[in-house]
């Protein structure tokens, strides 16, 4: 019997107690309590500082609602410790298509951690979900309000830092959000001229139990982290009433990590999930909030092309997550997100200024080479983590190449490797010209982007 049986059979039943949203003078606190019988509780925290915003007032039905839906997502990171086949809700009610729909979201947000832990598993068994009779029922009244403005999340990388960048934001009365913030978010945010009475912070406490429940060798691994981020923000969005929360997510998170298999790392981060949440919190939210990814019409190497010219940002802005330990972020240069970014800069940035962002020419490091043919595609699975698609990473790594040959300088060995080993590919047909019309974006926000894709020069100029 494997771990993933063994704990089904051990544990076969998830239990969602209760819920609490209460406030002091400083921050409104979203509280959690959690169960695996015979195992643990949980008791997770969310807390969003107040500064000096207006938010309504918390003593609501719809507060309370809103509380309630952001723990059916919090409760998988506990959940997924045993996955036990019965998550058992004794403070809210789903219906069945609210069920369908939450199963949907766990299966294919966990499809990185089953993938990685060998499981095997379908949408029918993995688990039920069970509310308890007598449990509060919720009223989906529309909420009737002047809803206008933007909140835009940052996590510090170049995508978003794009979207401040490009969208027409007011400063005064628009907001950025940051869950655990560490100075490298704040400061892209400042960067942007946002300043501390803009930028709404939260802070998301795991229980100490999960981390020891990891240590002993419990489950673990890839949660939908940017579905937690979507229910906070529109929570945060309806308690401000702004109309707009502006994701930075790009055609490319639609890409799945295994080939023949809708395995991906992105998957709350695709424009599936993008459009199932719209369809969800149009039925069973409803304020009049819309929640869409400014940057769903570009892939990552046009994203790249708009971020090089954004100097003011290069020295401050990280992505990777190794270095994201501790209060200093920074590039640990040997996994695959670090070279990805490297990557798709190259073709605008190499050598000197790229090597001044990241300290170092990761296209010499000889170690680098497997996580490098992963992200070329020429490896059963692409990495699994927030990179672009196989596409747009040989188009970078083509033209790079073309840029140093025609300055008659020698070739790095990663990319050496990759001229001896495979074929470059056709550069000519500029992928940094195209524009996905499968998004959700309005007239007023494609225009804007559509002007900064197709007004910029296609051609791309060497300077090494």
């Amino acid at each position: 019997m494997n771990k993933f049986e063994q704990y089904r059979k051990t544990y076969p039943e998830f239990h969602f107690h209760s819920y609490s949203i209460f406030e002091d003078a400083n921050a409104i606190y979203l509280q959690y309590e959690f169960e695996i019988p015979n195992l643990t509780k949980f008791s997770p925290q969310l807390k969003i500082l107040k500064k000096d915003f207006s938010f309504k007032s918390i003593q609501s039905s719809y507060a309370s609602n809103m509380a309630f839906h952001i723990g059916l997502i919090e409760l998988i990171s506990y959940w997924k410790c045993t996955c036990s086949p019965k998550i058992i809700i004794h403070c809210g009610t789903l219906n069945e298509d609210q069920i369908t729909w939450w199963k949907k979201l766990y299966f294919y947000g966990l499809g990185e951690l089953f993938f990685t832990n060998g499981i095997t598993t379908s949408f029918e068994d993995f688990v039920t979900i069970n509310c308890l009779p007598g449990s509060p029922t919720f009223d989906y009244t529309p909420i009737e309000d002047a809803s206008c403005g933007y909140i835009i999340p940052i996590g510090g990388g170049k995508d978003s830092t794009v979207t401040l960048e490009l969208l027409n934001l007011n400063k005064k009365t628009d907001y950025c959000l940051i869950i655990n913030p560490k100075p490298v978010t704040l400061n892209c945010a400042q960067i942007a001229g946002f300043n501390n009475s803009n930028i709404i912070e939260v802070y998301r406490s795991i229980d100490k139990n999960l981390l020891l429940l990891n240590e002993k060798g419990f489950i673990n691994g890839h949660t939908p982290f940017s579905a937690m981020l979507a229910f906070v923000s529109y929570f945060i969005a309806y308690l401000l009433s702004k109309k707009y929360i502006a994701l930075s997510n790009e055609n490319s998170a639609n890409e799945a990590n295994v080939i023949g298999q809708k395995v991906n790392h992105q998957y709350s981060k695709s424009f599936e999930f993008e459009c199932d949440f719209k369809e969800y919190t149009n039925k069973y939210l409803k304020a009049p909030v819309t929640y869409f990814s400014f940057l769903r019409p570009l892939n990552e190497l046009q994203i790249a092309k708009l971020f090089a010219k954004l100097e003011q940002y290069h020295n401050t802005f990280k992505s990777c997550n190794v270095g994201s330990k501790g209060d200093y972020w920074k590039w640990c240069c040997n996994c695959a997100k670090c070279l990805f970014a490297y990557i798709i800069l190259s073709p605008y940035l190499y050598k000197e200024k790229l090597v001044s962002i990241f300290g170092t020419d990761m296209f010499e490091n000889t170690n680098l080479l497997k996580i490098f043919l992963q992200l070329t595609g020429n490896a059963e699975t692409k990495p699994f983590d927030c990179v672009g698609t196989f596409e747009e990473v040989n188009f970078a790594i083509s033209k790079t190449i073309e840029n140093i040959q025609k300055v008659n300088k020698p070739l790095p060995y990663l990319l050496d490797y990759y001229k001896k080993h495979y074929p470059l590919v056709d550069t000519s047909i500029d992928i940094t010209m195209q524009y996905n019309e499968e998004n959700g974006l309005n007239e007023e926000q494609n225009a804007i982007l559509r002007k900064e894709v197709f007004s910029s020069d296609s051609s791309i100029d060497t300077i090494f």
